[in-house]
């Protein structure tokens, strides 16, 4: 008989991601029970991880509160036991809005890239990720994003305010994703995979470039893709997207219906502002069932939210509603942010899982932390979505096989009252209550 055991983090009593023991196990006998049942046998898409971004506003942050507190963070993140067991990160090529300010690689107008630096890279967000690495044991499978080109290839002159890539700047700026990749190997740090532009279709107030979804395409087939492989850069997956899910499905086959351009992309990568349409998602999957799905971003805006229930509940809920619509991975923004909710070099203050308030040395964790935990702790790289059938309305599920046969069921209840259920597993089963305003892990080891 298998045995089965319960992680649990419940609002009202306090419990955040605690071991509950094991759980008695029988027969299925439970008549007019709620039922969650479990199908091994119906598999989907594997995962590729869970992890957050190394921004700089995070490796800055760390660098102003004590060594002994910047440990506990990163601890708390990557070490498999202690902490959330992140594998898979995110940087930012040259600034983005959680930037101390907007900066790049290489003088104005050096068109051939010569003065190509990522020197700055190596005072913050190298060193963060070098301790990450150490603690996770393993390289951190990681993703590259610009949010802007130059201010001098862009049609506005400035990095911010969105404009877009000049036309006659479109080789050199397939270049430059290539020498960033190759600066960061030589500095230890593999890039997995790239995308080619940061939120393509919004003009922001920080730095931002605008595509269409016909640009785009005609930037990975024509520029692109070709330099990449190229420059021997083959193996480096290129997703596209990168922005919300209200738009996915037109997006995706804008590049995605040209075999040309589509021969480069590895999958769409998306963001969860705007809309929780988690079926868009699933729709990208039906028209293109050879390529792959990478949450890329999504934060809590509007500053931190220290104590608050509702991030949390936020994020669990949209971890398991893209999960069951054939995600691979969750990349979470900021992996840190300071007491304000920044730094942010135009003011767009978020809220972040671990808030280090540098004024008095004190690390807070917000719900959100421990709802990702539920899924980055015990849904491992490689693991395999499974089939599972309910008559249970009320709750948040999914459901996944890990490669040591494993597996692990996260339910949420968002709901104000508890929910009596039965889980079962052939002809195994456990009966359980799931308290209100609470997320639980179920782990079944045969």
């Amino acid at each position: 008989m298998a045995k089965w055991t319960k992680v649990l983090t419940s609002r009202d009593s306090g419990e955040r991601l605690a071991y509950q023991g094991e759980l008695a196990a029988g027969v299925n006998s439970a008549e007019g029970q709620a039922h969650i049942k479990l199908d091994p046998a119906r598999t989907y898409q594997s995962i590729v991880g869970f992890g957050g971004a190394f921004t700089e506003a995070t490796a800055y942050t760390l660098s102003r509160i004590s060594p002994e507190k910047r440990a506990e963070v990163v601890s708390k993140y990557f070490d498999p036991e202690q902490g959330l067991g992140y594998t898979i990160g995110r940087v930012h090529i040259h600034s983005c809005d959680f930037a101390l300010g907007n900066y790049t690689y290489v003088e104005d107008n050096d068109t051939e890239l010569k003065t190509f630096d990522i020197s700055r890279e190596r005072k913050w967000v190298l060193p963060l990720i070098h301790d990450a690495v150490k603690v996770a044991g393993q390289d951190i499978t990681m993703l590259a994003s610009p949010w802007s080109p130059p201010a001098w290839m862009k049609t506005n002159g400035e990095m911010n305010h969105g404009g877009q890539l000049k036309p006659e700047f479109r080789e050199a700026w397939a270049l430059y994703y290539t020498k960033f990749i190759k600066a960061f190997r030589e500095e230890g740090v593999p890039i997995w995979a790239i995308t080619v532009q940061n939120e393509p279709a919004a003009v922001q107030t920080w730095d931002s470039c605008i595509y269409s979804g016909e640009e785009e395409r005609d930037f990975v087939r024509d520029h692109l893709g070709p330099t990449m492989n190229r420059e021997g850069l083959a193996d480096v997956n290129i997703l596209i997207w990168d922005h919300n899910r209200d738009l996915i499905v037109e997006r995706a086959s804008a590049v995605l219906s040209d075999p040309e351009a589509a021969k480069y992309v590895w999958g769409t990568g998306f963001h969860w502002y705007v809309s929780e349409a988690f079926e868009e998602v699933g729709k990208v999957h039906e028209l293109f069932p050879d390529k792959h799905l990478l949450f890329t971003e999504g934060c809590q805006e509007g500053g931190v939210k220290l104590g608050e229930w509702f991030t949390g509940e936020r994020y669990g809920r949209n971890i398991i509603g893209d999960l069951n619509n054939w995600t691979e991975g969750y990349l979470d923004w900021n992996l840190v942010l300071d007491e304000t909710g920044g730094p942010n070099h135009v003011n767009n203050l978020c809220d972040a899982p671990i808030i280090a308030d540098t004024t008095t040395d004190t690390v807070h964790y917000n719900s959100s932390y421990y709802y990702i935990g539920h899924f980055s702790k015990y849904i491992r790289p490689g693991a395999v979505r499974i089939g599972l059938e309910s008559d249970i309305t009320n709750l948040y599920m999914t459901a996944f096989k890990n490669e040591d046969g494993s597996i692990a069921v996260v339910v949420q209840n968002e709901g104000d009252a508890a929910q009596d259920f039965t889980l079962e597993l052939g002809s195994d089963s456990v009966s359980d209550n799931l308290s209100a305003h609470s997320i639980a892990t179920y782990l079944i080891k045969q």
